[in-house]
């Protein structure tokens, strides 16, 4: 594993030579125990085939980085036409003529050694390493994007070397109930200019006035979601507002991968089954099925804004210090001790666990565990700038997607930050997304 995972300053050709190796590493140990049929699989809305997915990083970094900044010519001549998500329909990536999976796993290893031996060149620009680190990222989000499609098609976990892992006390903290109350005030939402990295969508602070406001000090956990669900949640439409058409067309009555066995609740864990773990947070939720059990315990999802002032700010005399904090501990390096990432758990783990993360407010598992949804349609900022990857956010606005913050088991450390902004659209259900909830 890579260390220094969240950058304080830029980084180096060398220690974007090291990124870029960790994360194409990391594609490929997520599909290396696959067969070539798993690495297709069924046509779906909400996944990839596999076997395009990973030929679609290489070409993203090829295109970006080689090929835009440096000049260089194809290495596949048709590549756009295999691998150009923007422009290829999700479905007709089923239908294409692929490389076969060693032709496949071949182009990722000449694109990585490519990518690094222009980065470890003293002539390297400041343009190569920005979309050098632009395209880390970006295959950041699709590990995590391979993960949670194993769990869609229910595959095995998959066998990562050289993990950290999670200690006992983590794996069994317990709950941690009650709220905390977070002062009023100015709270500068967003990236600033001064940041190491930003995607377009933080792009860039801008204040807004926050009131004060109650927020749970951890994400809702399974045991307290199926006490809505043993309560009929799912059959009492004055609970689900504008979610009840998706509740009628989905046929949902429990969580995806939950079914009840005897007298209690088990959930599928990849390829097997498991009985529900009381104190972990509950994930894999759509958007409504948050608002739904929020309206029930007479509770309300927070905002994007003050998810992230109760994250990144600090209380000062009555209100809001002038502070922001890349992390919800401070500006401290994201390490094992502060939140459940880089698969170490291959779940999530209780909520109590890694009271190192809290934020100023004592709220626990705001980076990490699983995303939380928020009530906050995703829109650009007043002062929006589009990226050179213009699908990055742009193409999404128009669409009533919500933000989610926070990140999750299987993000990358190095990926997430208080700023960081997920978006999805509200019926995502497969993705690694819980909820935690305010006072009304």
């Amino acid at each position: 594993m890579v260390p220094d995972l969240q950058p304080s300053a830029p980084l180096t050709g060398e220690q974007l030579a090291a990124w870029v190796h960790d994360a194409r590493q990391r594609t490929m140990d997520l599909v290396a125990d696959l067969d070539d049929d798993q690495l297709v699989g069924p046509v779906l809305p909400t996944v990839n085939p596999l076997i395009w997915e990973i030929g679609h990083l290489s070409w993203f970094s090829e295109k970006f980085v080689l090929r835009d900044a440096l000049g260089e010519p194809p290495i596949i001549p048709h590549a756009d036409a295999l691998w150009d998500s923007g422009a290829i329909p999700h479905d007709t990536r089923w239908r294409l003529s692929l490389p076969s999976r060693k032709e496949t796993l071949a182009y990722m290893a000449e694109v990585r050694d490519r990518t690094v031996e222009r980065l470890l060149d003293r002539r390297c620009t400041d343009v190569v390493r920005h979309f050098a680190l632009y395209a880390v990222l970006h295959e950041d989000t699709h590990t995590e994007a391979i993960t949670y499609t194993r769990q869609r098609l229910c595959y095995p976990a998959p066998q990562l070397p050289d993990l950290v892992g999670t200690s006992a006390a983590d794996a069994g903290a317990g709950p941690l109930p009650g709220d905390v109350e977070v002062p009023g005030g100015t709270h500068l939402l967003g990236a600033l200019r001064s940041d190491p990295f930003a995607y377009d969508n933080e792009k860039w602070a801008h204040p807004v006035e926050i009131a004060p406001f109650a927020i749970a000090r951890a994400p809702v956990t399974q045991s307290e979601f199926a006490a809505f669900v043993d309560d009929g949640g799912y059959t009492r439409p004055e609970l689900w507002g504008a979610g009840e058409q998706w509740l009628r067309s989905s046929g949902a009555r429990q969580p995806l991968y939950w079914r009840r066995e005897g007298d209690g609740w088990q959930r599928r864990d990849f390829d097997g089954w498991v009985a529900l773990e009381p104190h972990r947070p509950v994930i894999h939720l759509s958007f409504w099925e948050a608002a739904a059990h929020c309206r029930w315990a007479g509770r309300r999802l927070p905002t994007e804004a003050e998810w992230e002032v109760a994250a990144s700010a600090e209380p000062g005399e009555g209100s809001l210090r002038d502070v922001r904090r890349p992390h919800p501990w401070g500006d401290e390096p994201t390490a094992p001790e502060h939140a459940n990432l880089e698969w170490r758990a291959m779940g999530t783990v209780d909520v109590a666990a890694h009271p190192a993360g809290d934020s100023a407010f004592g709220l626990r598992g705001m980076i990490g565990n699983a995303w939380e949804w928020t009530a906050s349609t995703f829109s650009p900022y007043p002062n929006f700038e589009q990226d050179a990857y213009r699908d990055n956010s742009w193409p999404w606005f128009a669409e009533g997607r919500k933000v989610l913050r926070g990140g999750a088991w299987a993000t990358r450390a190095r990926y997430i930050r208080t700023t960081y902004r997920n978006y999805f659209t509200t019926e995502r259900r497969d993705v690694l997304a819980g909820f935690r909830t305010c006072a009304r």
